[in-house]
């Protein structure tokens, strides 16, 4: 099932366009990225409200406040320089 979101698209804006089985395609500042749940499996079982809660968090990141998820815009350009590491906390590392 695929849903699709009208969104004002704007160069300093940061939206949802579409939400499938697959990943997420954002608007960011003016440019659209498609972030498969291989990349931010943490998204695949997000409540669907705040994926949608997605912003800018300064001139080069964005953020879903609601999820605690933060990404450089950078690394929406070039994942590839940006693999996917696993950190563990301070109370699985004593």
């Amino acid at each position: 099932m695929q849903t699709l979101l009208e969104n004002s698209i704007n160069s300093t804006s940061a939206n949802v366009l579409m939400i499938n089985s697959q990943g997420i395609m954002l608007s960011v500042c003016g440019n659209d990225y498609f972030l498969s749940y291989n990349r931010i499996p943490w998204m695949l079982t997000a409540p669907i409200g705040d994926v949608l809660n997605v912003r800018m968090s300064g001139r080069n990141a964005i953020e879903w406040p609601t999820l605690n998820v933060d990404l450089e815009i950078e690394s929406l350009k070039h994942p590839e320089r940006y693999p996917l590491i696993m950190k563990r906390s301070e109370s699985e590392v004593l």
